[in-house]
């Protein structure tokens, strides 16, 4: 395989580092001769745009997998990046074709998305049964490992707000475009050097417009939305569901539901309304956002527009007074339809003096 110098060992400096061992060969050679190309560009039709010219790829050290692919960091055209690799397995027809669907949405979905709390697409190869996404690498790590490494309960009120604001960013952006995440948790959360937080792994991410049922879905139960779980028509408001049980693990560095399986988890979730318990100190300003963001009924749950409304507005009230969390009441309903009228007797005097 003379090519096979695209998966030289890649140093933390980015350089080439030793070679592989014989043993790491023969693994990496299951997912590498599939690949390997005589230099150019693979294209298939309408791919033009996105398809990577392998030639320029180096594979590195694998650091995360999944039920079926590799995810390795890499260097392509001399900037760092992550490789996820998916293999379709050759025994099972259905579940092929499965994941070659979800590799085209992935694909399709990334390739149109640009913003500062959305991983960046780079480049993609499709050539089965082998396929891979390149995307920019980040430095960090997931949220989840992050969060683990925590003491409970011991993460900063204001790093929290950051890292829920950025977030929400990216939520509220992928919303506007249109795009249902459907699997957002912390181990799909990545982390930037300067903790900058970016959402990631598209692969059952789907266009609102192109949304079903949830039938025959595969979610993570701990973090999944009472519709979903119930394969019920589903909208945005899963997401934001989900946002309110990463928001908990923010607060708390803890695994929702950690004492049951995933399966109890969903039947806890569905059938006796069952949430995460709130840590005795939780910040009223956080629990009640929490609240409504897993409220059971979709409906009651804020879009992501209002949510970053509201974490901006927390975090210039923290820059004015350190205590606004130890200080914050949430306003009461007659209030909040109280300023609402005030807002609405305002643009009505308004327009008439126009």
């Amino acid at each position: 395989m003379k090519n096979f110098y695209c998966f030289k060992q890649i140093s933390n400096n980015g350089r080439s580092g030793r070679r592989l061992s014989l043993g790491e060969y023969k693994r990496a050679v299951s997912w590498s001769k599939y690949l390997v190309s005589s230099g150019a560009e693979i294209k298939g039709e309408g791919e033009v745009e996105w398809s990577a010219d392998m030639s320029q790829l180096f594979i590195g050290n694998k650091f995360a997998s999944g039920r079926h692919s590799r995810i390795y960091r890499g260097i392509y055209k001399q900037i760092d990046v992550a490789i996820k690799i998916v293999s379709q397995p050759e025994e099972d027809e259905d579940l092929a074709a499965m994941l070659e669907k979800q590799f085209t949405s992935e694909v399709a979905l990334l390739f149109r998305l640009r913003h500062p709390n959305i991983v960046a697409f780079v480049a993609a190869c499709k050539k089965a049964p082998v396929f891979c996404i390149i995307t920019e690498y980040l430095a960090g790590e997931s949220l989840r490992k992050y969060l683990h490494q925590q003491v409970p309960h011991s993460v900063p009120h204001n790093l929290v707000l950051k890292l829920a604001l950025d977030i929400a960013r990216g939520m509220q952006y992928l919303h506007a475009q249109g795009v249902l995440h459907r699997d957002l948790k912390s181990e799909n959360l990545l982390l930037g050097e300067d903790m900058c937080v970016k959402v990631a792994d598209f692969g059952i991410s789907c266009l609102e417009s192109q949304c079903g049922s949830a039938k025959g879905f595969t979610g993570t139960y701990r973090w999944m939305a009472p519709e979903m779980i119930k394969e019920k028509h589903h909208t945005k408001k899963v997401d934001v569901y989900s946002f309110g049980i990463v928001l908990w693990e923010l607060l708390t560095a803890l695994t929702p539901f950690d004492n049951m399986t995933p399966e109890q988890a969903a039947f806890a979730v569905c059938q006796k309304n069952a949430r995460p318990p709130l840590p005795p100190g939780c910040p009223p300003a956080f629990s009640h956002l929490i609240k409504r963001c897993w409220s059971s009924n979709p409906d009651k749950r804020p879009h992501f527009d209002e949510i970053v409304r509201i974490l901006e507005r927390y975090s210039e009230s923290i820059e004015q007074d350190p205590e606004f969390f130890s200080n914050y009441k949430p306003r009461s309903k007659n209030s909040i339809l109280h300023c609402l009228t005030i807002c609405m007797d305002g643009n009505d005097s308004s327009s008439v003096k126009a």
